[in-house]
């Protein structure tokens, strides 16, 4: 058994065939994917609140769901705290009494130190009294947490935790999130559809794809070697597809679907997803090509959206296929970069990554 949280299943939900194991012995690992893809499915199964056709869930040596054996403890039993995308607060208590009201069974003056422990620790002290209307969406997530680590789970499971919060207030919160998180002292498991918010909140990421998980591994090593155009697509990088053959140099060339080509320092032969990064691609007006570089792929391409992302901005380029750059937003404005603008896009044969397809 496992010293940390085991979840395995295979179970149908509707459309969805579910066919997953993960283990976490220590830290976060997020399970990351589109929607439908069987994330929040496994989470209810850890919880107690879906039984699947055949599972196991197994938690720090105890044993919640053995559904070959007969075994399913009811959610009350299993020592899991569980964070849900709107936070579930009851909006008549106080944040003081929500955190408290899952320590019923203490003698009420210790249910009022560790919850108030809990909320100093969680920067709430002043907020005791509030009610959640009167709560920003940080300080719900933060009441949230707290009352789920209250009765001192073995586990920590959050759904989508950041979904409910608008977006001036998700990247702090998710800053806020990753250092709890940090200190939580048990295994948590977390669920999300955002790459870049698994990235930063876990230790690792499991990619599930219709049901399976096909990736995991720390967030560096997924966006950097996406073990297919999928999980590449899903990490944020560009994916070009076409037909890879052998070329000079020891480099592969690729011949790509709707015209032009590109080159990669990776080998490989036939049909292949060529993916890059988009902070790897430069821009320039297409009257004002760069100088001299050593950039071997070079597409010609039409500004489709200019995206900006705090002091950084994403650019989408229609070429034979989509692409997209990520620049510096001093950058953007000293190209003057607007829709259709003619541009070059640039990038190394090294930042091109090839898997098969």
């Amino acid at each position: 058994m496992t010293s940390g949280l085991l979840v395995e299943a295979a179970t149908r939900v509707g459309a969805l065939e579910l066919a997953a194991r993960v283990e976490v012995e220590r830290g976060c690992l997020a399970l990351a994917g589109p929607s439908g893809a069987g994330k929040t499915t496994l989470l209810r199964i850890a919880a107690g609140l879906l039984r699947p056709a055949r599972g196991l869930v197994h938690c720090d040596g105890d044993v919640w769901l053995d559904t070959a054996a007969g075994a399913d403890l009811p959610p009350e039993r299993r020592r899991c705290g569980v964070v849900f995308q709107h936070y579930a607060l009851f909006p008549h208590l106080s944040a003081h009494d929500n955190v408290a009201y899952g320590l019923r069974r203490l003698p009420r003056p210790e249910r009022r130190r560790r919850a108030a422990e809990l909320l100093e620790r969680f920067g709430l002290a002043e907020r005791a009294g509030a009610r959640p209307r009167d709560l920003s969406g940080g300080e719900r997530q933060r009441v949230a947490l707290a009352r789920a680590l209250a009765p001192r789970p073995r586990a920590l499971l959050l759904d989508e935790p950041l979904s409910a919060l608008d977006a001036r207030t998700r990247a702090g919160a998710r800053r806020e999130l990753a250092s709890l998180l940090r200190g939580a002292g048990v295994p948590v498991l977390l669920v999300t559809h955002d790459f870049a918010e698994a990235a930063q909140l876990a230790d690792e990421v499991a990619v599930l794809d219709t049901g399976r998980i096909v990736q995991r591994g720390a967030p560096a090593a997924l966006a950097l070697s996406p073990a297919s155009a999928f999980v590449a697509d899903f990490t944020g990088a560009s994916v070009l597809v076409g037909m890879a053959r052998p070329a000079p140099d020891g480099l592969t060339a690729v011949a790509l679907e709707g015209g032009g080509e590109i080159a990669s320092t990776d080998s490989a032969t036939g049909p292949v997803a060529a993916t890059v990064d988009p902070w790897e691609v430069a821009v320039a007006p297409a009257d004002r090509p760069p100088g001299p570089t050593s950039a071997r792929n070079r597409l010609s391409a039409t500004v489709a959206t200019v995206t900006p992302l705090g002091n950084r901005a994403r650019v989408g380029l229609e070429t034979p296929q989509p692409l997209t750059a990520e620049l510096t937003g001093a950058a953007v404005r000293d190209l003057r970069l607007a829709p259709g603008d003619r541009v070059v896009a640039t990038w190394k044969a090294t930042a091109t990554r090839l898997v098969a397809r």
